[in-house]
């Protein structure tokens, strides 16, 4: 199968985007970053020529970050909808199969995505965990709900949980190598270092 990849992000609005790095570098600062990881994530998503790509916009489309995006790289833009972030991952596979990222993984590659998209035609599922305890990409042949409601997100548990609700499930599923993404200082540090371009 060749699934789409969907993608979910922020406005880079000040206060609402990477709320947990304002305490250390302010709440403009946060909005930069946010806006610099989600243009790589659409480039990365675009390059990896594996389906179509739709950015999911929070709180909507109407940001012009996300407008410019649209324009440069020819993707599609849906509104997210309410409901905490396993609702709104679930309603990014849009009924069919995809790959659900966020824009957190600046370590994330187009390989790695066409790497996920190959384990879909052996499995129902393809994780790539990250580095604290969650994950930076789930995808499916088809949504499972059962894999997204009632989850603690944001927590160290997410993957474990994952893991058991898909054995729970009895699905077949492939995991990737784990990947670090940026939720703190020491991640922000790790960027910059091996990510200049996208040092604030």
């Amino acid at each position: 199968m060749t699934p789409d990849i969907a993608i979910l992000a922020k406005a880079p609005i000040p206060g609402f985007a990477k709320t947990r790095l304002i305490p250390a570098i302010g709440a403009h600062a946060a909005a930069v970053l946010q806006e610099r990881l989600t243009e790589r994530t659409v480039a990365t998503a675009v390059a990896a020529r594996v389906g179509r790509v739709t950015l999911w916009c929070a709180p909507d489309a109407s940001h012009g970050s996300f407008r410019d995006l649209a324009g440069r790289f020819a993707i599609t833009l849906r509104r997210q909808p309410q409901g905490d972030l396993g609702a709104r991952m679930l309603a990014a596979f849009d009924g069919g199969g995809a790959l659900v990222i966020g824009t957190d993984c600046p370590a994330l590659t187009p390989q790695h995505l066409r790497d996920a998209a190959a384990a879909l035609d052996g499995a129902a599922l393809v994780l790539t965990p990250a580095e604290d305890g969650g994950y930076v990409l789930i995808g499916a042949r088809r949504p499972h709900p059962e894999l997204f409601s009632g989850m603690a997100w944001s927590t160290a548990t997410v993957v474990a949980e994952t893991r058991k609700r898909i054995a729970s499930l009895g699905l077949t599923s492939i995991e990737l190598s784990p990947l670090w993404d940026v939720d703190s200082e020491g991640d922000l540090a790790r960027m910059e270092r091996d990510l200049p371009a996208l040092a604030l």
